[in-house]
């Protein structure tokens, strides 16, 4: 048996996989179940579809609903109001000492503050982090939401070197500070990464997070379930059995089996 359909191997672009039509397994009503809170963590292995995630959520904030149709939102949500949206994006770099944090921070805000502006007296990250909320909630008149992609990349990648960590916890602790100094300019706030620092460290000014890593409700918020597979893979697991001249049963078992159940 063969098919056809595009498998979205390594993309993270929400918007160009609806577009593209690529197979999507859709996780949109976890959305709808986190819209009545504000700020969240979710914690997950690299490559485990938090990227993809939040770019779903950037898309759906946005507005752009065109690219949710057929999928589970668009039976929950009525409103689709447009938000203006702030994405920082660390995976990119690698992190070696506190000057590689500020290019990726300065980066990120950058590419911001082309969008909503910027005040050049403001000399910090976390001064510009501020100033862009700002312009963006006069300018839309709308709240913004504020993801953030692998929050904690340069921390991970400076562990072996305590005084560079601790440098670059410091320079962290006060730039998320600003997402509950701005905590009235906000109306969404989605931070993902592959630790959890304690509360005390990176996340003591914003006590007011919610972690949802191990919280049964969002078990299953990204990655694919067993049952996500057998309901959107069966073509492809019947062409796998197909080639290896095995039952689709049999094909099913050894793929759970080499991935640990």
């Amino acid at each position: 048996m063969n098919t056809t359909r595009k498998l979205p191997i390594g993309i993270q672009d929400f918007e160009y996989l609806r577009n593209e039509n690529f197979l999507y397994v859709d996780k949109t009503q976890y959305i709808y179940q986190l819209l009545q809170g504000k700020p969240y963590f979710l914690g997950r292995p690299r490559r485990f579809g938090k990227s993809l995630f939040l770019s779903t959520l950037k898309a759906f904030f946005e507005g752009k609903k065109e690219l949710f149709e057929g999928l589970k939102i668009t039976e929950l949500e009525k409103d689709w109001t447009k938000y203006p949206v702030i994405y920082l994006d660390f995976n990119q770099e690698s992190y070696v000492d506190t000057n590689s944090l500020y290019a990726a921070l300065d980066k990120n805000l950058r590419n911001a503050e082309e969008v909503w502006g910027r005040d050049e007296l403001d000399k910090t990250p976390a001064a510009r982090l501020s100033t862009i909320i700002k312009f963006a909630y006069r300018k839309t008149g709308q709240k913004v939401v504020v993801l953030v992609d692998e929050y904690d990349k340069a921390l991970v990648n400076t562990m072996h070197n305590p005084d560079v960590n601790e440098d670059i916890r410091n320079i962290l602790k006060g730039f998320y500070g600003v997402l509950k100094a701005e905590d009235a300019n906000l109306r969404f706030v989605f931070l993902t990464g592959v630790t959890k620092f304690s509360k005390v460290s990176i996340f003591s000014d914003l006590n007011q997070l919610v972690d949802i890593s191990l919280n049964e409700k969002y078990a299953e918020i990204c990655g694919i379930s067993e049952e996500e597979l057998l309901q959107n893979f069966q073509p492809e697991i019947q062409s796998l059995a197909d080639k290896r001249k095995l039952t689709y049963e049999q094909a099913f078992a050894k793929l759970k089996k080499l991935y640990d159940g």
